[in-house]
């Protein structure tokens, strides 16, 4: 029986953020939120965790949450997503993405005994990788402020581990989908907009609209982009395995499944899955869309003996698919 922790996670309303904080749950954790819900959804915090509504730049607030409770670890998911955003609003991402989560890691080193963090960061950092599979020594050459945003706080916290201040483990997602539906809820992508591929095609069949896939002449079988799709509580479940670790300083890791699926074979499975057509048309390419991106998991399979057990495309669709269902 592993020892209970005390976890403060930061953006526990939100989607990966939620997920995880049930997982911990069930493994006998106490979980304690800290969310704006900016982005977030009341309803998405697990029965069991305490939550405070806020932002990570409030000092005055992660000082009360601090002096309430003795931290093991902290895992930091709060944070702004979109890429095309970024694009047309890097202030705002360099504000909440690297401002806001030094504050939040400085107020913790000062006013604390926790010195262990986990951060969420992206596939993002790699930008138009040189090799595939993506390994975690591939070079970090992010083609946006959002993936800019994530590898710069890795620089830092790493620079903080190395003058011995925190320990800390990044995880580094592919592409996050699926759902975790259990007879106590329902936990599943529920994003304002929505801008992932999978969450979109089922919005598509409620609405009954023609999607849009973006690019047909890719250097792919298909034409179409391929990615690698971990499901949900696979990743939770990563995070599960890194509050177990003992460790001192940095480790990084690629949390994917090392299969790619095309946009094409991803609409393929959503239309067996649902049981109709599901019609699209095929638009321009987006600009800065990298044709492949699949990880190489060896590293956190082999070190922290992660085992992904849903992330075939036909379980990630399915558990969306029940989720949107009873989400809308």
């Amino acid at each position: 029986m592993k020892q209970s922790k005390i976890v403060l996670v930061t953006g526990g309303a939100g989607y990966i953020g939620s997920v995880t904080s049930k997982l911990l749950l069930e493994n006998k954790n106490q979980v304690v939120i800290i969310d704006n819900l900016s982005s977030g959804h009341l309803e998405a915090i697990p029965y069991g965790a305490d939550f405070f509504q806020g932002d990570i730049q409030d000092k005055k607030l992660l000082l009360k949450i601090l002096n309430k409770y003795n931290f093991d670890c902290v895992i930091h998911f709060a944070a702004l997503i979109r890429i095309e955003e970024s694009t047309q609003n890097p202030k705002k991402y360099f504000d909440n993405n690297l401002c806001a989560g030094l504050t939040l890691l400085q107020t913790i080193i000062e006013n604390s005994q926790c010195r262990k963090f986990i951060y969420s960061s992206s596939a993002a950092v790699y930008g138009k990788p040189s090799r595939i599979p993506i390994t975690e020594d591939s070079p970090l050459q992010p083609i946006n402020p959002y993936g800019q945003s994530k590898k710069i706080f890795e620089l830092i916290l790493q620079e903080y581990a190395r003058a011995k201040l925190i320990d800390t483990i990044i995880l580094r997602y592919f592409n996050v989908a699926g759902a975790y539906n259990t007879l106590q809820g329902c936990w599943g992508e529920n994003h304002r907009p929505e801008s992932h591929l999978i969450p979109l095609i089922l919005k598509s069949v409620k609405n009954k609209k023609i999607f849009t896939i973006y690019g047909k002449n890719y250097p792919t079988p298909d034409g179409t982009c391929i990615r690698d799709y971990i499901h949900v509580y696979d990743l939770a479940q990563a995070h599960v395995l890194s509050l177990y670790k003992n460790f001192s300083g940095c480790l990084i890791y690629n949390v994917g499944i090392g299969r790619g699926y095309s946009n094409k074979e991803v609409f393929k499975t959503a239309e067996e899955v649902i049981g109709i057509k599901i019609p699209y048309k095929i638009g321009s390419p987006r600009p800065g869309d990298c044709p492949i991106l699949i990880a190489s998991p060896q590293k956190i399979k082999r070190e922290l003996g992660f085992k992904p057990i849903k992330s075939d495309l036909h379980t990630i669709i399915q558990d969306a698919w029940t989720f949107y269902r009873q989400k809308n």
